[in-house]
């Protein structure tokens, strides 16, 4: 059974505590992890780079000059590919990236993912966040205490905590978000994972529930 680093909401430490079984199984699947994570990344494009044809160019609507007597190559229109200001061959085109991702893949490339930070111990639980207003100064103290300042952390509450989200909003690398809320993505694009004891509490009861990644 996998476990964890525990500290209380003052940042101080406590003993480890086991993980649930039910998202931390120890099983990584490598290639689904990377099927989403592709994915979610193609989904995230805009798709609408473009450039003009000869078609969509302005002028060249008269024959350059008469087909024969010149000694010239013979021109159709001045906004031909191979004329300044002409047409772009085989240029971009708006299109869509998206992929589409069955939900069991996805739910079980969230497990791969926080499977994934649990082995490598970049997980860490705390009581609480206990905040009755926005004070960033605190939650760094806490941050530092627990002892990811400095990295790339991902904060998984129990639900919205508006008044962390906005005490981090002065912090680099640091990003709160709603534990059902993370996806795939979210925790691997992270170095350390700060988990709200609450939250995993409605893992192990069996209210954790499949996400869109």
């Amino acid at each position: 059974m996998l476990s964890a680093r525990y500290f209380n909401a003052a940042g101080e430490p406590g003993d480890a505590r086991p993980l649930p079984q039910g998202l931390f199984d120890g099983v990584v699947h490598e290639a689904v992890l990377h099927q989403v994570i592709k994915a979610y990344l193609a989904n995230q494009r805009q798709g609408n780079a473009a450039t003009k044809t000869r078609g969509f160019v302005s002028g060249g609507n008269s024959k350059v000059w008469r087909q024969k007597g010149t000694g010239r190559a013979r021109q159709g229109s001045t906004r031909a590919p191979h004329w300044r200001g002409g047409g772009v061959v085989f240029g971009p085109s708006p299109r869509s990236y998206h992929q589409d991702v069955p939900k069991k893949v996805k739910a079980l490339a969230r497990r791969s993912a926080f499977n994934t930070r649990a082995l490598a111990e970049q997980v860490s639980i705390i009581e609480r966040f206990d905040l009755d207003a926005p004070k960033t100064k605190r939650v760094a103290e806490i941050l530092g205490r627990i002892g990811v300042a400095g990295r790339k952390v991902l904060v998984l509450t129990d639900g919205q905590n508006e008044a962390l989200h906005l005490s981090v909003r002065n912090l680099p690398n640091v990003r709160v978000m709603p534990f059902r809320e993370a996806s795939a993505y979210d925790v691997m694009v992270a170095n350390e994972l700060v988990i709200e004891e609450a939250a995993l509490s409605s893992v192990a009861a069996g209210a954790e529930e499949v996400v869109n990644a």
